[in-house]
Formats: C-alpha cells, structure tokens, sequence
C-alpha cells in the first residue's frame, strides 16, 4: 500500500510514520524537513517540499497517485482547499486528523458521540476544525472525494503525549456512506 503523510515528523505523526513502516507500509512523507528532534523511519521516502506552497507542493509530488493520504497539518479551510485541488482524482482515501475540540463545548451531555454536535465558541482552531470538515463532506456529497475525518483526544503510546481520557475515532466514509464510530478505551 502506498500512502503519503502531509508532515509525518510531529509528535503523534512520527509515531504512526514509524508504525507503518514496521507495518510494510510504502511510506511517503511530504515535508519541509526541517524537524530534527525525531527521527524519519529509514524506510520512508521523503519528499521536501512545503504544502503551503501548492504550486511546489504539486511538483514535488510530480502527478503521483497514492492508496491513501494522510493530512496531519491542515487546520483552516484553505490548507484543505489545497489538499482538494492536489489530490482529487489521486487518492484512494484521504484522511483528515480533526479534533476532539471541535466537538461541543461545553457539552450538552456525556459522553461526547458521533452525534454531539460539532460547535466551539470558545477557540478559533477548533471552528477551523470544524469549518475544514464541513469542506470536506461538501467535497464527499458533490463529487465522492473519497475523506475519512479522523478525531481523536489522546495521542498514540509512542508518541511522549499523556493519554489520559479517551479515544474517540471518526469516520466518514465513502464506501459505506454511513457514520461509524468507535470508542478505544486507553491502556
């Protein structure tokens, strides 16, 4: 399986970008390369380039297509945008990490689900959050962009983030075209 992460060197990312190429994943990382505080996974392809910058992030990626694509950095409406216009047509699941912020606050009630509505007054990175997702599922209904939006309130073991709480995961799928969620209590 070739997947593409957009970052893959932060706190929680690099963990995964470790896990999956342990896992035989052919791994690609678009970055800047400019984080030296955790290690890229020797087995991973690196592509330098800065996704704020489209028209070099479209050479660097030189029109190929990926199984899937990974986007741990977009937080506002125009970082999708630009993951919308470089990856349409190219990608066989494009996953989205939202955030258990986005959800509201303060909520109603608890636990928070698939259903608590996505809604907080109180930060701008969370409306932006939530303002990317809706980008998102409007590209899923009109044309079938193929998102998976991923929320979650903990961090990965292997990453050095307390996990204290929960885990809630979302998906939005376009194969199955229903909401599903799971909840994975922390070990």
């Amino acid at each position: 399986m070739k997947v593409l992460f957009i970052g893959g060197s932060g706190i929680i990312s690099s963990a995964c970008s470790a896990l999956a190429v342990e896992s035989g994943i052919d791994l690609f990382l678009l970055n800047r390369g400019q984080t030296s505080f955790r290690p890229i996974p020797a087995a991973a392809h690196v592509i330098h380039a800065d996704i704020r910058d489209p028209a070099a992030a479209a050479e660097a990626l030189h029109g190929q297509t990926f199984d899937a694509v990974v986007d741990w950095i977009a937080f506002t409406p125009d970082h999708v945008g630009v993951d919308l216009a470089l990856f349409r047509g190219r990608v066989g699941q494009f996953v989205f990490i939202s955030s258990a912020s986005a959800y509201q606050k303060p909520p109603q009630r608890l636990p928070i689900t698939e259903e608590t509505p996505l809604d907080n007054p109180f930060w701008q990175y969370s409306r932006n959050k939530i303002a990317c997702e809706e980008l998102l599922m409007a590209a899923y209904r009109d044309e079938g962009f193929p998102c998976l939006l991923y929320t979650s309130d903990a961090a990965d073991e292997r990453s050095s983030v307390d996990l204290g709480g929960r885990r809630i995961i979302k998906k939005k799928n376009r194969v199955d075209r229903r909401l599903d969620q799971t909840t994975v209590k922390n070990r």
